[in-house]
């Protein structure tokens, strides 16, 4: 007789798919693929993927393990190799909405280099740190808050939410390009700032990096055909919007399908 007491099996949220692609919504907290830096962990996106989808699927790119929002595979190698040439050539538009501490400016790029860092999972036994590569991110701000709390060494803390567009894909690009800018994204344990992190875990209860990936644009790697994925946010990431007194959906965003 079956088991009816076993486990359900983990499935992802699938935003598109056709016989040659699947995109699905990776939430915050998992890991894209296997890693020797988290080891002992057992839950992958990829492998997710696979078993949902019954056959071997190729990731086109990838996530942090804190961020959420849309991931795509390719179900075969050569579309998988043509989605590596897009995204290599900058052929593919991402945006991304992050909570970030301070104020910044309404409109603006950063263009600074970033050095590529590579992990045990590229052959090496430590993370390695190599020369610095061109990376540029355009951002909007599209709310700010000033909170009535003296988290660090001012007596009002303020924060801001932002629209992030990577023009190049190095690793940890936005958060590496926001604490370069002096405004770290809320939740980033490696290059934000503990203190507000902490701040917005015991008062607003947020165990997550405040960083999502909304939509993604591409030409279809066989069809040639403008394809935009997007993913709906979160809902602990868009309770918190409102608990900060933001609109959302946001009307800044409504244009783009937000």
């Amino acid at each position: 007789m079956p088991d009816t007491h076993s486990p359900a099996r983990e499935v992802l949220d699938v935003l598109y798919q056709d016989q040659w692609l699947v995109v699905v919504h990776k939430p915050s907290g998992l890991l894209t693929h296997r890693t020797d830096l988290d080891r002992h962990e057992t839950r992958f996106a990829l492998q997710i993927v696979r078993d949902q989808m019954g056959q071997r699927v190729y990731l086109a790119h990838r996530l942090d393990r804190g961020t959420s929002g849309v991931l795509l595979f390719a179900r075969d190698e050569n579309t998988a190799r043509e989605l590596g040439r897009q995204f290599e050539a900058g052929m593919v538009a991402k945006r991304y909405l992050a909570v970030v501490r301070g104020h910044p400016p309404a409109t603006g790029s950063i263009d600074h280099p970033l050095s590529r860092q590579r992990d045990a999972r590229e052959g090496t036994g430590t993370p390695v740190t190599e020369a610095p590569q061109a990376a540029l991110t355009h951002f909007r701000c599209l709310d700010t808050v000033e909170l009535p709390f003296a988290v660090d060494r001012y007596p009002q803390s303020r924060y801001a939410l932002m629209e992030l567009e990577p023009m190049t894909g190095r690793r940890h690009q936005l958060r590496r390009h926001m604490k370069h800018m002096a405004h770290p994204i809320i939740g980033d344990a490696t290059h934000g700032k503990g203190i507000h992190n902490r701040f917005f875990q015991q008062q607003f209860g947020c165990q997550r990096l405040l960083l999502a990936c909304l939509s993604m644009s591409l030409t279809h790697p066989v069809t040639g055909q403008a394809l935009h994925l997007e993913a709906p946010l979160a809902d602990d990431f868009a309770r918190l919007i409102q608990t900060l007194g933001w609109a959302w959906p946001h009307p800044a965003l409504s244009h783009k399908g937000s």
